[in-house]
């Protein structure tokens, strides 16, 4: 009796199946994270200012600070974190896709298998690996001037993180997919500027002279830099922070559902 059970011819050399959605998400993500980290200008916002602006607020009185007898080293760290945490989420994600979007990269990519769920979802990642080496940089180089953070508020401290990072995100997808590149760059560093001079993200909103106290305390830089400081420094995360960026990234994240254009 023959066997007549017949099986399937090989793959030819050099041929594979699909990749798998999470492998397209996650070689997107590799991409976007060594765009960002290789790009002198987008290195620049997101390692250097940051610790710049950590050095510079520890161990110089340029800036007036009321740390409540703490070290300034203490005080400081929490709001450099979430200013990192603007410059990637917000500035640099802003710029990269405004220009992505005007020479029809997004277009493109979003009739592949990866998708625009795929795209989003790489992007995100890519902001995310971008962050943990900021932290890594800016938490090595703070200890180096004796920062001692509370460590029961780690935890806390990556919670509020992520709700600016989503935040400040979708902040940055419904400027990118609604202003025009050029447009977006010049907003997207002026309110860098803004949110670093009055947010509330380095200077407590408390801190703040006359109508800004007030102001910084409801947006999300505000929230998310109150929120760091209320984590890093035992005090507890204030309720009303995490109210208020849960809020703004709802608010954002239906905003660019409803307006992003991706061409």
């Amino acid at each position: 009796m023959s066997d007549t059970t017949t099986s399937a011819p090989p793959p030819a050399p050099g041929t594979a199946g699909a990749a798998s959605p999470a492998r397209r998400v996650t070689a997107q993500a590799g991409f976007e994270t060594r765009t960002i980290l290789r790009n002198g200008e987008q290195l620049l916002v997101t390692i250097v200012l940051p610790v710049l602006v950590l050095v510079g607020l520890a161990r110089t009185s340029i800036i007036g600070l009321d740390t409540g007898g703490l070290p300034r080293i203490d005080f400081v760290t929490p709001g450099v974190l979430a200013l990192a945490c603007v410059t990637t989420a917000f500035t640099s994600q802003a710029i990269a896709t405004a220009f992505d979007r005007r020479n029809g990269v997004l277009r493109l990519l979003a009739t592949t298998p990866l998708g625009r769920s795929g795209l989003l979802a790489g992007k995100v990642l890519g902001v995310l690996a971008v962050e943990v080496v900021q932290v890594v940089v800016i938490g090595v180089t703070a200890l180096l001037l004796g920062w001692q953070p509370h460590v029961a508020g780690i935890p806390a401290a990556v919670g509020a993180g992520l709700l600016g990072t989503a935040a400040f995100t979708a902040l940055a997808l419904l400027i990118a997919g609604t202003l025009r590149a050029e447009g977006v760059l010049a907003v997207a560093n002026l309110l860098l500027v803004l949110l670093v001079v009055g947010g509330g993200l380095l200077v407590p909103p408390d801190q703040l002279p006359g109508p800004l106290a007030h102001l910084a305390t409801f947006l999300p830089s505000g929230a998310l830099g109150e929120a760091m400081r209320g984590a890093l420094l035992g005090t507890g995360v204030p309720p009303l922070a995490v109210v208020v960026l849960a809020a703004w990234t709802a608010l954002l994240a239906g905003a660019t559902v409803r307006f992003f254009r991706w061409q």
